[in-house]
């Protein structure tokens, strides 16, 4: 658990791991996005609209992921004190809210032909409204603490809560009616035909090893942050204690 533990072991491997997920994962995304919308034939019934769950679908799993990632880094901070975990949790934030707004606005997109309707409220959609506006809350709490140089467990709480969410998103379609498909894939099983669903596998490798690669630098900046102003804050406690030995 504490092998990583060390900002300056961390930052070692971070320097070297994070171009290479980036890289890797501008390239996958790429091949895959090419594959899924330049290979792939219009589905029997929605058409073109059908390339839209390539981006769609692993954005809306790295949404709920992103969130899990935040709920098990809060644990880690709060059970074990472990101290990368809420500068884990700062980062993950940031991405996650990205990929669900993007999940939120290609679900319109591919709502508006598919139900008529850019928006409907039911279970599904609303509760990842929620997880946005979750990510929101906690980007602006967690920050916030950080600028005031507070601690950050009010925010590992919030992390922990919210994680109550992710299962109502993903059972939404089952306990309430709903416009929105009931899942496609399970463990073990797929109901989606083998041409959309390789590329759709590809492309969410590509779209996670992104996540990772940003997860990644944010927490360097982060944590380059942090020392910049612990650094600040004892130059400016000699400035004071050197004053008050001259007064």
């Amino acid at each position: 658990m504490h092998i990583y533990a060390n900002p300056a072991r961390f930052l070692r491997i971070a320097s070297w791991m994070t171009p290479l997920l980036l890289v890797a994962g501008i390239a996958v995304t790429g091949a895959a996005l090419a594959w899924g919308y330049s290979q792939v034939p219009p589905d029997r019934l929605m058409g073109d609209t059908v390339r839209i769950l390539f981006v769609h679908v692993p954005t809306a799993w790295l949404g709920m992921g992103g969130w899990a990632a935040i709920a098990i880094a809060s644990l880690v901070e709060l059970v074990w004190r472990h101290p990368l975990a809420a500068i884990a949790a700062r980062a993950a934030a940031v991405p996650g809210a990205v990929f669900t707004a993007i999940c939120l606005a290609t679900g319109s997109i591919w709502g508006r032909p598919t139900w008529g309707t850019w928006w409907v409220w039911d279970g599904r959609l609303t509760s990842m409204l929620v997880l946005l506006f979750l990510y929101l809350g906690y980007i602006a709490l967690s920050g916030a603490l950080a600028r005031e140089g507070q601690s950050s467990r009010i925010a590992a709480i919030f992390g922990l809560v919210g994680a109550i969410n992710i299962p109502i998103i993903n059972r939404s379609v089952v306990w309430w009616n709903s416009l929105h498909q009931p899942p496609s894939i399970t463990v073990g099983e797929s109901a989606i035909d083998a041409v959309y669903l390789y590329p759709l596998l590809a492309a969410t490798l590509g779209f996670s090893l992104l996540f990772g690669g940003v997860v990644l630098a944010r927490m360097r900046a982060i944590l380059a942050e942090t020392q910049a102003e612990a650094r600040l804050r004892r130059k400016a406690q000699q400035a004071e204690l050197r004053t008050a030995e001259v007064a």
